[in-house]
């Protein structure tokens, strides 16, 4: 791997807001982390010492207090399983954008067998299957929107 393909990764890294990539292939393995170093840039690893590819700090805003509230209501908690992303990618609910969505709140899902969404991963379309099943509570993941590992997609119930 050269130096504009690590380029290249970690422009899609900027585009996708992702903060780390790990890569393994034919005994190389990658791995980058955004503001892993001092100065906010990408730590770049491939098993020696890690040379850092300087990127400028993100102006830092301060945040505004939110109006005090009188009384908090707490979102109800959902007690069940839940559907995470197996990968990295961007998450979509449907095949396509005039296609109805894989899943809505109180539909069944089977474990391995219904498809939940897809996930682009390096231009490459994912379809993924439930890995639980039960009745959907909740959809957490935004069609079109980035997703990390481990990141809950659907909560069941």
């Amino acid at each position: 791997m050269d130096l504009k393909d690590i380029k290249s990764i970690i422009d899609l890294m900027k585009k996708n807001d992702l903060s780390v990539f790990e890569m393994e292939k034919e005994g190389f393995k990658i791995r980058l982390k955004k503001g892993s170093s001092d100065h906010g840039g990408y730590a770049v690893s491939n098993g020696g010492p890690a040379p850092f590819f300087h990127t400028p700090p993100v102006p830092q805003t301060t945040p505004v207090p939110a109006p005090l509230m009188e009384t908090a209501v707490a979102a109800p908690v959902v007690k069940g399983p839940e559907l995470v992303s197996p990968m990295v990618g961007t998450f979509y609910s449907a095949m396509s954008p005039d296609s109805p969505p894989y899943l809505k709140v109180g539909q069944t899902v089977t474990k391995d067998e219904t498809v939940i969404c897809i996930i682009e991963a390096m231009k490459v379309m994912n379809e993924i299957k439930a890995d639980a099943s039960g009745v959907v509570a909740e959809v957490v993941a935004e069609n079109g929107k980035p997703v990390q590992f481990g990141q809950t997609l659907f909560r069941l119930q």
